[in-house]
């Protein structure tokens, strides 16, 4: 286990210094998502161009590879944490100011679908359905009904997303009554869908480096992530924040990716700035300690679920902050952490029936 000392995260950006930072912060909401901004320019002088140059005909067959390896590399290893989890935030705050909305439309209609994906179907998952929903039963991405540390179990979780995920999804929103949502998601896939069929007459390989495959890679990361952020859930208050979500602190991945690890305090107040976490942490341990929530020091997500995986309760042990010492020993916390990850019967828990 582990003592709180200090928060390595990110607590603050660099206030505008040059005339091209403050011409760009002009344009947005936020100054301290000026970062958004640098690393929107890096993305798209980058994939675009590769992205372009794949479905060149004609080039030579070794270029094509260079370049193909080259678009894999940056998107998924360089790019791909930072530019969805910019898409998160992005998502939760409206990124420029009202007078330049349209510019709000860049991410996800024209990077987007270079990462997989499809246009507006994560805001309307995630913000639409997701957050209202706090992973519970009429949440159609909850984990509640799975046993957590289960392969067999996450597979199955995975494998109901990637075929039926966006029927689901538009099935909620029906059943909620929630007609311009359903509308963005049905028209964000299908374009994608008929984008890529379309392009495959043009250049199938290209097609399937450029979309198809980050759109594959994506969702299975995208579903990775929740898992291991609702894996750890308490039976008799599945609704709170602090029992059904996990946080992680101190890791590089908080900072190449906007302390996206505070995921109990993103549940409690979604829309507050990713730079505000760290410290609304700090100033609200007592409601951690009080609802026996799980921290994780030094790891993240990807470590959570690799751990839960290989049934690695010992190393969750090791990296389990141990606020307010509630427990006396990693045996106790392995006992803890076990309670928190097996089925739950979702009909005690799901919204009687109307009508």
């Amino acid at each position: 286990m582990k003592t709180l000392t200090d928060i390595t995260d990110p607590k603050g950006v660099a206030k505008p210094s040059s005339k091209a930072d403050r011409f760009f912060a002009s344009l947005i909401r936020d100054e301290r998502d000026l970062p958004f901004i640098y690393l929107t320019f890096k993305i798209s002088f980058t994939l675009i161009p590769l992205a372009i140059l794949l479905f060149i005909p004609g080039i030579p067959n070794w270029l094509w590879w260079v370049a193909a390896i080259a678009y894999q590399f940056l998107n998924n290893v360089s790019f791909k944490g930072p530019y969805g989890l910019m898409m998160h935030c992005t998502s939760h705050r409206p990124w420029f100011k009202q007078q330049y909305n349209f510019l709000n439309f860049y991410l996800p209609w024209i990077i987007g679908p270079l990462f997989g994906q499809t246009p507006e179907t994560y805001y309307t998952h995630h913000v639409g359905m997701h957050h209202p929903e706090n992973n519970m039963p009429e949440d159609e991405s909850s984990t509640m009904s799975y046993q957590r540390d289960s392969l067999i179990g996450f597979t199955h979780y995975l494998g109901t997303f990637l075929f039926m995920g966006i029927y689901h999804l538009c099935s909620y929103f029906v059943r909620k009554h929630r007609r311009r949502l359903l509308y963005r998601s049905v028209r964000g896939e299908l374009l994608f869908i008929l984008m890529c069929i379309a392009l495959c007459f043009v250049n199938a390989p290209a097609t399937f480096v450029v979309f198809i495959l980050p759109f594959i890679t994506f969702r299975v990361i995208a579903m990775t992530g929740n898992w291991a952020q609702h894996s750890f859930i308490d039976p008799s208050d599945p609704g709170n924040a602090y029992k059904n979500s996990v946080t992680c602190i101190n890791t590089k991945y908080n900072v190449k990716c906007w302390n996206d690890g505070y995921h109990i305090s993103h549940h409690i107040h979604p829309t507050m700035h990713w730079t505000e976490h760290p410290k609304y942490f700090l100033s609200t341990l007592k409601e951690y300690e009080d609802n026996n929530a799980i921290v994780f020091d030094g790891i993240h997500f990807l470590h959570v679920f690799i751990y839960l995986m290989r049934n690695r309760y010992d190393l969750l042990a090791k990296h389990f902050v141990n606020i307010g010492n509630r427990f006396r020993s990693d045996e106790e916390i392995i006992a803890f952490l076990r309670s928190r990850t097996g089925k739950i019967d979702v009909t005690l828990w799901a919204e009687p029936a109307v009508g």
